[in-house]
This record gives C-alpha cells, structure tokens and sequence, in this order.
C-alpha cells in the first residue's frame, strides 16, 4: 500500500510525501527545513524516518529546503546529473556520500520501490516527473510541464493515483499582470500546463486504467482553484467520465490529505 500526500503545490514552494513499505521519501522540498517538518507533523511523519528527497529539477520553489534537509537529517537526495550540476551551489552544503545520480528514462529502485524518473519539458536543466511502482499499485508526480506528449502518457499509464500540474487559465494568463515575456514562457512548451491540457490529458489517461487525480501546482496568480476544477470536469463530462475519475486539488501551503492507495 502507498501513503501519498501533496504537503504543498504551487510557485512557493513543492513538497510532496510517499510512504510505500519501509521507504518514506520527499519529491522536491522547496519550503525551508522548518517549514518541511512542520509540514510532515500534521500527517504524523518523524522526518528522521525520512529514506531520501528525489528532486524533479532545479528551481527553487522545489529545492530551497533540501539543502539543510539533508545536512540535519543525514538523507540521500536523488537527481540526474544535469540537475545536480545546475544546482551544485545551491546545494553545496549535501554531503558527498549523499548525492545519489539517477538516469532519467531508466528504473532504480530505493527498498523495494521501483521509481521511474520520465523526462519531462520545462526551461530546467533536466526536468522529470517520477512514476512509483509497489506490490501491484502505481502512482506520479507530473507537474511543471509545458506539454504532454505519447511518452509522458505512456509513463503515467496504470496509476492509481496522479499529481498533475494545472497550472493556470489561459484568459487569466493572458489578460493579468505577468510581463510579455513571462506569458510567453509560461505558455511555451517548456513552460505550464493549463487547466485544458491538464482536462485532455486526464481523458487520454482514463484509456490507460488512470481512476484518480491530484489536480496541482495551480497558479496563484492566472488560476482559481474552484476554476481548475470546473474546467477539468468540463472536459472529463464531455467525455462521459466526469463521474468515473476522482479529482481533488493540491492545497499551496498545506497538506491536501493523505491518500491511501492500495
């Protein structure tokens, strides 16, 4: 059984935690130490029992805590190679024997959980989102992505459960205060996902045996929360399976629940 539980979702800062067996591990920790273990305490988790943080990619809403993380608590921290030299001053501080490198696109596992770190698109150095494989059940985090194309969908096929990035509204995005350039970025294929490819992807999944999803990562700017959620079953009605995925949003500041996966 997997425990998943999103402890913060947005531009301030990703955490999420994933218990699966005697693994406990962090995806991303951009909150402060502090604030990562005060995060952890209200679903009950020691971070002492912590595995090991697994970095999607460089910036700082999802690194700015793993330094210190891991110097008081003594844990590994997971990237590949062009991520760990993007951020190698930033994380100066990560002793050498816990810098652990992954290749993205290819299978490790930590304890019996098999991870799949699946290359992703964003202006990172080498952005992934990860699939979590454990006695049978399946589940991802797969936000910070300018678009989804058959490979993506193809690693995410079989979840159970589903983080996925909504980021933003294209009409808020369009019309709000973010400099030309900004927009652009945000709205390239390296940039966020909106509530619309957030919706089609989401249907294209349903295909692959996907029941479940964390809607996350939502602008606090170009998105509403009650807006992402509308215009994702908007679509899944459409398609006739608004009453078949279970959708829930991924709380900014705060654990969204933890959500038993068996």
């Amino acid at each position: 059984m997997f425990r998943f539980a999103p402890l913060a979702s947005g531009s301030g800062g990703n955490v999420t935690f994933l218990e699966a067996g005697e693994t406990r591990l962090l995806v991303d920790a951009g909150k402060s130490c502090k604030l990562v273990c005060a995060l952890l305490e209200q679903i009950d988790v020691d971070p002492k029992t912590l595995s090991g943080i697994l970095i999607t990619h460089e910036h700082g809403d999802h690194i700015s805590g793993v330094d210190v993380l891991s110097r008081k608590f003594d844990l590994p921290v997971y990237a590949n190679e062009k991520c760990w030299f993007a951020m190698r001053e930033k994380l100066s501080g990560v002793a050498p024997k816990n810098r652990r490198v992954f290749v993205s696109d290819e299978d490790f596992y930590i304890g019996a959980l098999r991870i799949f770190p699946f290359s992703t698109y964003h202006d990172a150095a080498h952005p992934v989102g990860f699939t979590f494989s454990h006695a049978g059940s399946k589940c991802a985090v797969c936000t910070d992505i300018g678009h989804i194309d058959e490979r993506i969908l193809a690693a995410l096929s079989g979840c159970r459960l589903v983080l996925l990035e909504s980021n933003h509204d294209v009409d808020l995005l369009m019309s709000g205060s973010y400099s030309r350039d900004l927009k652009r970025r945000v709205l390239g294929g390296h940039g966020h996902l909106c509530n619309e490819d957030c919706g089609r992807a989401l249907v294209r999944l349903y295909g692959s045996g996907v029941r479940g999803a964390i809607l996350g990562h939502l602008s606090q700017e170009n998105n509403y929360p009650p807006l992402a959620m509308a215009t994702v079953r908007e679509i899944l009605a459409a398609a006739g399976i608004d009453h078949e995925m279970q959708l829930a949003l991924a709380e900014r500041d705060e654990p969204t629940g933890v959500f038993e996966i068996a």
